[in-house]
Formats: structure tokens, sequence, C-alpha cells
């Protein structure tokens, strides 16, 4: 359960709000049971019309007798990806992933040579992965003794999160080959919080800073805070940020983050517009107003003092960055020049948070995660539903094995570094231009709902 409270699908702005209900009498509407699945229901749509931000999408005759979570998805707009229910007391109902319940994602590909592999692509310290020796850059080859193939990559990896444990054997790929395999058994279990990864990269007097940010807690600002203080002490003239696999989180801690990148900036300046619903209407928010939301966090004015004050950024992407990752990527362009390395991001222009019964005693125990806010930019930008597309298409694939992430030599930080230091790009003979993603085991929005 605490692992999916880290995992944050919605971008959250507040805590649980205090509602109760906001139903106006509607004839229509039978008064059902206290405690029947009708009961439930109802509540769910008054929560729906007065907050989703496809309300006016909603049907107006919905069939009550479904079950909830069912109900639930019959209200939901076409163009809704993301918002979903839990029940409270029922943790099967919650959002399951490789990710949150083992600490590892994985990725199928086919090479140009048409063979299929499978390669670890991120590995979460001390996660219950790491703990049994699985790193980035092996190979997976049977998942349960099962070959992973093209066809069945999908199958087997929705069957990995109604288990607690599993067997996977893996290898080092070696001159094309997997070599040196081996059998490991995968427990379920928590993965600690990740912390910010920094580096400090040199050439020809011109220091880069890099950061790797798995996501975005409440709470981080004295993390950022500390690594923008070694940045600026070391005379960092340049900044890589690495996002690839940050699904998100608290936009209070992406507006921080931002807070210390750009010179030009005021506590005043607007970060952010949310837009609602005919309810909902139109929110904006300063830097400092939406720092502040987070009541743990550094101040807008303590943050900014240790601010680089730089003209341009570096931001590294791929399907898997989303939400307030997505956001950082978006807002920043305002305020400074923003190049984008990788793969278009997932497309999540949108924002909520989570509505559950506060009445004492609590009568209800599902919890709504439904999409609230559009998100835009101080510029009025937004609109990337369809993922923010990269200056410089890079495929992180094309050279195996993976190497660890912050490694200079690995592919997407390679290629920031070369665009910084103007070199033109050097690949071995290990890679392969051609390279197809079948598959990738860490999309979180995949079958969310069901």
């Amino acid at each position: 359960m605490r692992n999916f409270i880290k995992f944050r699908i919605l971008v959250i702005l507040a805590v649980c709000i205090n509602f109760v209900s906001c139903r106006d009498a509607d004839e229509s509407i039978p008064d059902f049971p206290e405690g029947s699945t009708e009961y439930k229901n109802v509540w769910v749509q008054d929560s729906m019309r007065r907050y989703y931000y496809w309300a006016d999408q909603m049907p107006a005759k919905p069939d009550y007798h479904l079950p909830v979570k069912d109900f639930f998805q019959s209200l939901l707009s076409p163009q809704d990806r993301f918002s979903y229910i839990v029940d409270t007391q029922d943790s099967s109902t919650y959002p399951r992933s490789v990710r949150n319940m083992y600490g590892f994602d994985y990725a199928v590909l086919q090479l140009g040579s048409g063979e299929v592999v499978t390669v670890i692509k991120l590995v979460l310290n001390n996660s219950p992965a790491m703990n049994a020796g699985l790193q980035r850059g092996m190979m997976i080859k049977k998942i349960n003794g099962t070959l992973i193939t093209a066809a069945n990559a999908q199958q087997l990896t929705s069957s990995i999160p109604e288990q607690t444990v599993f067997e996977i054997t893996v290898g080092e790929w070696q001159n094309n080959t997997i070599v040196n395999e081996k059998n490991i058994t995968v427990y379920y279990g928590y993965s600690f919080e990740q912390s910010v990864t920094a580096k400090i990269f040199e050439e020809n007097g011109k220091k880069t800073g890099y950061l790797y940010i798995y996501d975005f807690p409440d709470g981080m600002t004295q993390a950022l805070n500390q690594k923008f203080i070694e940045f600026k002490a070391a005379g960092v003239q340049e900044l890589i940020l690495d996002l690839r696999y940050n699904y998100g989180g608290s936009v209070s801690s992406a507006a921080a983050l931002c807070s210390l990148i750009p010179s030009g900036i005021t506590a005043n300046s607007q970060f952010i517009t949310y837009k609602g619903n005919k309810n909902g209407g139109e929110v904006k928010r300063t830097f400092a107003q939406q720092i502040d939301y987070d009541p743990n966090a550094l101040d807008f004015n303590t943050l900014h003092a240790n601010a680089l004050g730089l003209n341009k950024v570096y931001i590294l992407t791929s399907k898997s960055t989303a939400s307030a990752s997505e956001i950082v990527v978006n807002n920043l362009k305002p305020y400074l020049q923003v190049t984008q390395i990788g793969e278009a991001t997932l497309g999540k222009d949108m924002a909520g948070f989570p509505i559950e019964d506060k009445r004492k005693p609590k009568k209800i125990s599902w919890q709504i995660h439904p999409v609230i806010y559009k998100v835009l930019n101080a510029n009025g930008e937004g609109g990337y539903s369809n993922g923010i597309s990269p200056q410089i298409t890079v495929n992180e694939y094309m050279m195996l094995p993976l190497l660890p992430l912050g490694d200079s030599n690995e592919t997407l930080l390679s290629s920031a570094l070369n665009k910084i230091y103007s070199k033109s790009a050097i690949f071995t003979s290990n890679s392969d231009q051609n390279v197809k993603i079948l598959f990738e085991s860490d999309n979180p929005f995949v079958d969310i709902r069901k």
C-alpha cells in the first residue's frame, strides 16, 4: 500500500478534500439504501459532476446497479486515459505494476537483425529487485520458465503483479548474445524513496551538472536545494535534467526544481495555470504560491538564492516522463531555452486531487482520482496530450548493454554532453540505429482503470 502512495498516478495538488455531497435535488435519482452499491454510485456521480474535467460529457442516466468500479468507468470521457478509483478497504483495487511491486522495469526490443531481446532498463535502489541481484543492463530470457517473446510479453508482464514471488532468468549481453545465464527469485516488497543523483562533468573548463530525478514527492526541496548549492559552488555552467523514468508526483516539488534553474524570475512570476470545468474555473499560481502548497517546502526566496541563473537547460525524456515531470519541461519554456533529448513524453497534461468521503463516521470507503484540471504554462501553452516531442530524438536502446544512469557514455546522457561540448555523436560497434521498442513494462497507465 505504501508503495502505491509513492507511485502517485495523479498529480497531488492538495490533501483529500472534505467532501460530503454536492448533489442538487434530482427527482430522477431515487434514494437508495445507505451502504448499497447504488448509494455508493450516486456519491461517485455527485463527486464527478462537481470536479471532473469532462463533467459535461457524463451520461445523464447511468446504470446505478453496476459494480462501483464499472459504474465509475461508465462515467469517463473517451479522452480520459488517467482517472481511476480505488476502495481504500480493498488493496486488490489499487493499480499494480512491476515497478511499484518489485522495483524494476524492462523493455522488449527488436534489433536490426530481427532478433527479439528483453533488457532491464531500471532497478530502484533498495528495492526487492536490487536486493535479489537485478541490475540495469541485464537481459531477461525467461519469466517463470517461459521464454519472453514479442507475442507474450504483455501477458507475462500483467501476470507478475498478480504474484508475490516469481523467478526470472537473466544474463549478460556480450557480442550480441546472452551469456552467464542464472535464475533469480524476486519477492514482492517495498522500495524506499529514491534519492536525487547528481554528478558534475567538465571539459575544456566548462562544467555541466547532471541530475537524475526519479519522481517528485512532497518534501524534496531540501534535497534539491543542497544539490544546487553544490552545483553553484562548483561553478556549473550547464545543466542536464534526467527525467526519463519520472512519473511525476507533487507539482510543488516540480515548481521548486524550476525555481532553481533560470534567471529573471521572481516569487510573483507565474508558474502554472489550472483550467477546470465550469465549477473549477481557471486558477493561476506563481512560483511562490505553488511551492507553498507543500507545507514542508523551503520558500521560493531560499531556493532561488541558490539558482544557477541559466538561459538554457537540457532535459532527457521518454514515454515514461509524465505528469509533474512534463510540467517541468513545459513550464520552464517561458523562462529559458529547453532542449529536450530522447523520446516524446507520455502526454499527461492534466492534474487532480483525490476525493474521498470525510464524514465521521465515513460511510463510503471508495476514493476517486479524477482528472480535474488541464495545466498550462505562463504563456498559456499546454495541450500536449500526445506527448511533448524532443528537439533531438534519441533511442536509449540503440547501444546494448545499457550503461548505468549517470555514466558519461550512456546513450541519452552522452547525446546531451556531445551537444553541450559541440562534439559529434560517437557510437560503438554495439550500436543499432534500427532497434524497435515492442513493449515496455513501465507504462503505469496501461489498463489502469480495469
